[in-house]
């Protein structure tokens, strides 16, 4: 059995470190809601369902991108994009009604689960326009070792966004 590579063994540490990251925002917001009575519950907005569609059909596209070719992860970074800017309209529909990051408990467990969660799906973003870059350098055909890292990052990104998801619903 070859041995994992570098940027596979790093995806794997940083999903580990992000992992424990939100775990701890899980506990410390459960703590905080636990007999709160300043805690408010709120509707989530309606777009952030839509924005699951979009990462989730960008984990789709990531599939057909290591079959498919380089396009393929475009349409990836651009569903990443739309997903980004579904996220700024999340945020400027709870501001529409009041809700900043300061204003709740509540809503500052939500600014920060989601804006935590855009900028690592950011650097997901990033990495797959390096990997585009490489693709396009590459001979056709070429395997690219590191689009499998980029890959098992991304579709992390998607499973955490999930529970995100979940969790904001149940509790806010």
């Amino acid at each position: 059995m070859p041995a994992p590579s570098a940027a596979r063994t790093g995806v794997w540490v940083g999903i580990a470190a992000i992992a424990m990251s939100f775990a701890a925002y899980t506990s410390a917001l459960m703590v905080r809601q636990d007999g709160a009575p300043d805690w408010q519950h709120f509707r989530l907005p309606p777009i952030l369902y839509l924005n699951t569609v979009v990462l989730l059909a960008s984990s789709g596209t990531l599939l057909l991108a290591r079959r498919r070719g380089v396009a393929w992860v475009g349409l990836t970074l651009g569903l990443g994009l739309l997903f980004l800017g579904g996220q700024l309209f999340a945020w400027k529909q709870l501001a529409a009604q009041g809700l900043y990051l300061s204003t709740t408990p509540g809503s500052s467990f939500f600014y920060v689960f989601t804006v935590l969660h855009a900028l690592h799906l950011l650097g997901g973003i990033v990495a797959l326009g390096y990997i585009m870059r490489r693709m396009r350098a590459a001979p056709e055909g070429t395997p690219l070792g590191a689009l499998g890292a980029v890959s098992l990052y991304w579709h992390f990104m998607g499973v955490l966004w999930l529970y995100l998801l979940v969790l904001l619903a149940v509790r806010l």
